[in-house]
């Protein structure tokens, strides 16, 4: 017996929807994928619940952030003792990152304000 087919087939085999299930996900992908114009037409607001004065001047505000930086080093610090291993490491990495933060604030506010 020989059956008839046609040459090339009848099918696209390009097409994502090989059953309706595909063309659902396919559909979710490219809504997932393009938000539309509605995200960005939505203003931002902020929580309030921890605000930082907006007359505040630049230099309180670094001055601020310095020593909370010096702050977070030297607990940073102190805990390191308490580790062994990975986690110390670790936890030396945070304190290296912690101390780079404040010489970059330390250096914006010398710019500020020279010795």
């Amino acid at each position: 017996m020989f059956k008839v087919t046609p040459n090339p087939p009848d099918s696209d085999p390009a097409s994502p929807y090989e059953s309706p299930d595909s063309k659902q996900f396919h559909e979710a992908a490219e809504r997932a994928l393009d938000p539309g114009p509605n995200i960005m037409a939505t203003p931002r607001t902020p929580c309030s619940m921890f605000i930082v004065n907006p007359e505040l001047s630049t230099e309180t505000l670094l001055v601020h952030a310095c020593e909370s930086l010096a702050s977070a080093s030297v607990m940073a610090n102190d805990l390191v003792d308490h580790l062994q291993g990975t986690s110390r490491n670790a936890l030396l990495g945070i304190a290296q990152v912690i101390m780079l933060g404040e010489l970059a604030v330390n250096r914006a506010l010398d710019r500020l304000d020279p010795p």
